[in-house]
C-alpha cells in the first residue's frame, strides 16, 4: 500500500519512472506491486537559496505502513534517488530529495 507522491519542474519519464519504483518498493518492503500508487505534481515554480529561480527540484514523497526500520528506510531512500536519476533528462542542476514515513493510525484505504 505505499502512497507515492511526486512533485516535480524538471523533465522526467513519469510513467518509467513510477512503474520502476512500484518495483523497487514491491521487492524492499514486501507490499503487493498492485497496492503501489504514485501521483504526479508538477510544480509551476520554485525559488531555491537567494531567490534563483534557475533550478529545477523533483521531491518523491513515500508513505508506508509501519514497521520499515530507519536503516530499511535509508537504502530505500538511496535506491529511489539513483532510480530517479536514471528518470530525468538531464540531472545538472535539478535538485533531487526522498522522505519516507510511516502512514498514521487514521490512514484508512477503500
Amino acid at each position: 500500500m505505499p502512497q507515492i507522491a511526486v512533485d516535480y519542474s524538471a523533465p522526467l519519464d513519469r510513467r518509467g519512472f513510477a512503474l520502476a519504483l512500484h518495483t523497487l518498493l514491491a521487492e524492499a518492503t514486501g507490499a503487493p506491486l498492485a497496492a503501489c500508487t504514485t501521483r504526479f505534481r508538477e510544480v509551476e515554480e520554485t525559488v531555491c537559496g537567494d531567490g534563483g529561480t534557475e533550478k529545477a527540484v523533483v521531491h518523491v514523497d513515500i508513505v508506508l505502513r509501519f514497521g520499515q526500520a530507519d536503516d530499511a528506510k535509508r537504502r530505500i531512500s538511496k535506491a529511489v534517488l539513483a532510480l530517479l536519476s536514471r528518470h530525468l533528462k538531464t540531472t545538472d542542476r535539478v535538485r533531487l530529495s526522498v522522505e519516507i514515513r510511516d502512514f498514521e493510525n487514521s490512514y484508512l484505504a477503500g
